[in-house]
């Protein structure tokens, strides 16, 4: 039994590392031109956008909302999906 909840919890752990880095990728992708990881280039860190809205129960609609509409930032032309990736991603820093 020890062996299969070790299993189960290996196989979660790598399957979440995953995500992450799609996630991740796809910050990069849609929105590395502009902002980083931790350091501010032309938009803020990613860790300072976490910061800021950290406790927000409606951040990631907000978020995506006005990523899509292009109000206060550039619109983005990502799928709902990856902006929904992306902002899970960017709100977990």
């Amino acid at each position: 039994m020890k062996k299969l909840i070790v299993a189960v919890i290996a196989t979660a752990g790598v399957m979440f590392t995953g995500v992450a880095s799609a996630s991740a990728d796809l910050a990069q992708k849609n929105c590395g031109s502009c902002h980083a990881l931790d350091t501010k280039k032309m938009g803020p860190a990613f860790k300072d956008i976490a910061k800021k809205y950290k406790g927000n129960a409606t951040a990631e609609a907000d978020l995506i909302a006005k990523l899509k509409s292009g109000k206060g930032h550039p619109a983005v032309k990502a799928s709902d999906a990856d902006l929904t990736s992306i902002m899970k991603w960017v709100l977990s820093q």
